[in-house]
């Protein structure tokens, strides 16, 4: 990790931070897949459109791992990137292997981004695609009956507020996948200030990101901090994955917390050494193919499908997390 993150310093990139949005969007496109495993090839791919409340068409991709016997389970996927930045293109890599890995259908969404689309759109997106899905689903080939939905960073806060709306809707979910989730109100927690720079995700773009997609007020709405939310009783069942060395670790942790607390099965995984966005370095770290198995693994459990690799974890792997 620190190998990488050496390298990163050495290419003198700019700061996001201190660029225009349509700049740091294409740097983020540009870097998404360098340290990414070898792009997985799937027999169906397509692009798809989904249509939010107020008629907009959303991006979307679908991916199918095989030719089932019966309709395939469906994970929702919801990219991270500050709810600024990112794309269905930048996470195709990880949707692909995930969709490999877990044997199920994956349809990853690209909810509209801030500045142009502010609070709460992304969550409003992302509730009008689950929705979408379990009306439409099975025109794809998949089961509405079993659908998970899942996301890093950004996406993984995206993805626990449409399991808490899922739950007040009365959608039952088989699994919410949670990859290194916001999930406070504010950068207070001992692991902002420990990692707030030098670990890839560093304070200045947190507020550059959160300063764009939200007022300071707006933080308060449970729908930006699930750790704000009334109650989180009878919410799907929780695989969280979090990294160590990761300004938002310690509210993953509180989340994980909360959700036992109120009789929630949660699977968490802390990845030893690791920063934020290490889902997506596995042509360089280890741990990353790690998480892919554990998270592909949870799904597949949720979901009640066998084991398709049988790929078992060697000690390498088997020592990176905790």
């Amino acid at each position: 990790m620190r190998s990488v993150i050496d390298r990163m310093h050495r290419a003198r990139r700019p700061p996001m931070e201190t660029l225009p949005v349509a700049q740091a969007r294409a740097a983020y496109e540009l870097g998404a897949g360098v340290l990414e495993i070898p792009k997985p090839v799937l027999p169906r791919v397509e692009d798809l459109r989904i249509p939010a409340r107020d008629g907009h068409m959303l991006p979307a991709r679908l991916y199918v791992p095989g030719t089932p016997d019966e309709a395939f389970p469906m994970l929702l996927y919801l990219h991270g990137g500050g709810f600024t930045v990112g794309s269905v293109d930048t996470h195709d890599t990880l949707c692909r292997e995930l969709a490999r890995r877990a044997g199920c259908m994956v349809v990853s969404l690209g909810y509209r981004l801030a500045p142009e689309h502010r609070f709460p759109t992304a969550v409003e997106d992302t509730w009008d695609a689950l929705s979408w899905l379990v009306a439409e689903g099975r025109g794809l080939g998949a089961d509405p009956a079993r659908l998970a939905v899942g996301g890093d960073s950004a996406g993984g806060t995206l993805a626990a507020v449409a399991a808490l709306q899922a739950r007040d809707a009365g959608l039952p979910l088989a699994l919410q996948l949670l990859i290194y989730p916001g999930c406070t109100a504010h950068q207070d927690t001992p692991s902002h200030a420990l990692y707030a720079h030098g670990f890839v995700l560093e304070e200045p773009a947190i507020t550059w990101f959160f300063s764009h997609y939200l007022t300071h007020a707006e933080r308060s709405d449970w729908r930006f901090a699930p750790l704000l939310a009334p109650d989180v009783d009878g919410v799907a069942p929780a695989w969280i994955g979090l990294a160590e060395c990761d300004p938002l670790v310690d509210e993953g942790i509180a989340y994980a917390d909360r959700l036992r607390a109120a009789g929630v099965a949660v699977d968490l995984e802390i990845y030893r050494g690791v920063t934020h966005e290490f889902i997506k370095m596995g042509r360089a770290i280890p741990e990353a193919r790690t998480a892919h198995a554990h998270a592909a693994a949870a799904l597949r459990t949720a979901f009640g499908l066998p084991d398709p690799l049988s790929e078992p974890l060697n000690e390498e792997t088997q020592d990176a997390t905790r």
